[in-house]
């Protein structure tokens, strides 16, 4: 009886560990992909193989996540993951920011209230980044608030900020076919993706997490592994970009 008393403890004590090893991977593992990608930009000061579209993609799909936890349930630390890269993803913003004003020094001041569509999302200062992220969390509160009692706005609003996570690396996939080149793009961030979405996808399976979750995961973890197939290829047959495009591609990987 005392043997199967110890054992029920020690299995308990077990579950109870794993369970919060696997919490903390889940809150702080999707922000360690981008220590080795912020260390590179900092030390080159260069930030043009590394997409900000990324961040904006990061940044909606949160804020959107949040908001459906106001409508329908999900675990703890899932709100945690998201408010951590939330934060995460405005200090890249800040970097990448500050890495091209100091290299583009005769480019002409974009921002924000200029509303205009062709510069959206290349602005000069990291101000006006957190004025647009500002500006889209309140609309998308108030009418979250205006619409909390429909279930299907509900279950789209999920269905939106998983699937737009899902979407996190086709800015990347995008920037390297234009630059012909995954050079700049930090391939051990690609690796941490990866093996964190497969992660992050056995959790959501492991603990019933809505289905829009489990699905938009497993979409995640193709797209990384295009990406990895993007760094094969062009290693293996380098590509030289055209020159007409360079300028542009700077741009759009800012």
């Amino acid at each position: 009886m005392m043997e199967e008393e110890l054992f029920d403890q020690i299995t308990y004590v077990v579950h109870q560990l794993v369970s919060w090893v696997a919490s903390f991977a889940i809150i702080f593992g999707g922000v360690v992909p981008y220590i080795p990608q912020y260390r590179d930009i900092r030390r080159t000061q260069n930030a043009e193989g590394f997409s900000t579209y990324v961040c904006l993609v990061l940044l909606v799909a949160n804020i959107l996540r949040i908001l459906f936890r106001f409508g329908r349930y999900f675990e703890t630390p899932l709100l945690w993951q998201s408010i951590i890269m939330i934060i995460t993803m405005l200090i890249m913003l800040n970097l990448c920011t500050n890495v091209r004003m100091a290299t583009e020094l005769n480019t002409k001041h974009r921002s924000f209230t200029d509303f205009d569509w062709n510069y959206f999302w290349s602005w000069s200062r990291f101000m006006d980044y957190l004025q647009c992220v500002l500006a889209f969390t309140l609309l998308f509160t108030y009418v979250t608030y205006l619409l909390l009692d429909s279930v299907l706005f509900v279950e789209s609003l999920g269905f939106l900020a998983v699937f737009t996570e899902a979407m996190l690396g086709t800015p990347q996939l995008y920037c390297n076919y234009q630059n012909k080149s995954t050079e700049g793009m930090s391939i051990k961030m690609v690796l941490m993706w990866t093996s964190g979405d497969t992660f992050k996808t056995g959790y959501f399976l492991l603990t019933q997490a809505p289905m829009q979750f489990w699905i938009c995961g497993l979409l995640q973890v193709c797209v990384d592994i295009a990406i990895l197939f993007q760094v094969y290829y062009y290693s293996l047959y380098p590509q030289k970009p055209v020159s007409h495009t360079t300028h542009t591609t700077s741009a759009k990987a800012l």
